[in-house]
């Protein structure tokens, strides 16, 4: 589950390098765009986690919605000429506490424990110190 987090870390690193880099533009034509790197994402997942088809369905579908809303914040953000890569990391832990939450509610509690194993409890955790950080102050 290490390399699941890994990947979506990269995938969701991907997207705000696009939002951030006018250059990235044409490279985004060269890469997958936001809905086939859902579906490559569920894909993934249906093999490592061993999901039904009506698993794979919703995490799609879950992936479909999450991520473009969260691009939508980036880029509201960004039209509002907004420098502080805080303000985008609150959104990226947002977007990825939510798919999370609805992951466990798709999941076994095997599947969900496997998901955890392979690193989504070390980013939960990350997510939640930030969170906790930015609250205290």
């Amino acid at each position: 589950m290490k390399s699941n987090t890994c990947l979506m870390t990269a995938i969701l690193s991907l997207f705000a390098i696009f939002v951030f880099s006018g250059a990235a533009y044409a490279q985004q034509q060269e890469q997958p765009d936001i809905y086939e790197q859902a579906e490559m994402e569920a894909d993934r997942l249906q093999r490592v986690l061993d999901l039904e088809d009506w698993q794979v369905f919703y995490v799609d579908s879950t992936l479909k919605h999450d991520f473009p809303a969260m691009m939508a914040e980036y880029e509201q953000l960004r039209n509002a000429k907004v420098g502080n890569t805080v303000m985008y990391q609150d959104v990226r832990d947002k977007w990825l506490d939510q798919i999370d939450a609805t992951y466990k509610r798709i999941f076994t509690e095997e599947q969900w424990a496997a998901y955890l194993k392979q690193g989504a409890a070390k980013a939960q955790k990350a997510r939640a110190k930030r969170k906790a950080k930015a609250q205290g102050k």
